[in-house]
């Protein structure tokens, strides 16, 4: 077995952060989680399906999260296939390869779905296939046969191999961060795949979806810890961001900051109606008192957000200029 020692993801409820996070901290690029969420734009997405499906976290185009961690100063090459385009087999081959190759230059990579439907750092290989940690297996698990990667009934295959690159400065960091943040929050249908909402109209579509009884209730429980943990780090990395850029805009930071703490403490209030449970996988939220009251929440966080919205964009117009 090849293996780079030391290796392992970063539990977090983001599973692609967890990896980027565990493989930045072996290349030795020290960033906090706040910076990491906020700089690559993670920490302003809200991707809502319809029913609140708990795909929402990861079925959107990540494109972005790629371009901006440029910006931190690290580079990924990706491989990507899918069954249903036909590729399947040329990206299990392309990805394997990819891996023995970053692995064995003593570089970290990540791939889709080498348990569960989350992101797991691939940390060593045998001749059967991959060694990896990740949700499920904090300290390790494998061989993944690597021709069975991606041969699942999502049917998607990613592999990416992580490399130390050049970063940017701070504002530089910072407005294209925000930029994103603005497009995403705005809803942009550049960043979502049919059936699902992004940004503010995530939120009308998923308090629809608890005041109509169509919401997944194992859905309801990890979107709102996925994007809870998301705004916590928002409102995490807009306050580095006053800290670290011009004294003379450190008061609209700290309006932005407060809009995201409410963000994230009305998210956090849904996590609490309707914590994230396994058991509930077949289950539909009842319209209920409980699901009054999370709806209730949405639209406290859907009106923070607003208003978080309206500041960013301010913040963008002030540090551009």
């Amino acid at each position: 077995m090849t293996r780079l020692d030391d290796l392992k993801w970063t539990p977090r409820w983001v599973s692609h952060m967890g990896c980027l996070k565990g493989c930045l901290d072996y290349l030795g690029l020290r960033v906090t989680d706040a910076w990491l969420y906020g700089a690559t734009g993670h920490a302003f997405v809200i991707n809502i399906a319809d029913g609140v499906c708990p795909s929402g976290p990861t079925a959107w185009n990540t494109k972005m999260l790629f371009e901006l961690g440029k910006n931190l100063g690290y580079a990924i090459e990706c491989v990507w296939g899918t069954k249903q385009g036909g590729d399947l087999a040329r990206a299990q081959q392309n990805g394997w390869d990819l891996a023995r190759r970053t692995i064995g230059d003593g570089l970290p990579c990540y791939g889709w779905e080498l348990d569960v439907p989350e992101y797991y750092v691939v940390h060593g290989y045998d001749d059967r296939g991959y060694h990896y940690s990740g949700p499920g297996c904090d300290d390790g698990a494998g061989p993944k046969p690597w021709r069975e990667l991606g041969d699942t009934e999502i049917g998607c295959f990613e592999m990416n191999a992580v490399r130390p690159g050049r970063g940017v400065d701070v504002a530089t960091v910072v407005r294209d961060a925000l930029t994103f943040a603005l497009e995403v929050g705005g809803g942009s249908d550049r960043w979502t795949f049919p059936n699902y909402h992004a940004g503010l109209s995530g939120y009308d579509a998923w308090i629809q979806a608890f005041e109509t009884g169509v919401a997944s209730r194992f859905g309801a429980g990890y979107n709102a810890a996925v994007w809870a943990e998301c705004r916590r780090y928002a409102a995490g990395f807009l306050k580095e961001a006053g800290e670290r850029t011009d004294a003379k805009h450190r008061s609209l930071f700290a309006d932005a900051v407060s809009c995201y703490q409410k963000v994230h403490a009305a998210l956090a209030e849904v996590s609490k109606i309707y914590p994230f449970c396994h058991d509930h996988e077949a289950e539909r939220v009842a319209v209920d008192a409980k699901s009054a009251a999370a709806a209730r929440a949405l639209r406290d966080a859907r009106e923070a957000e607003e208003a978080g919205l309206a500041t960013l964009g301010r913040i963008v117009d002030a540090i551009g200029s």
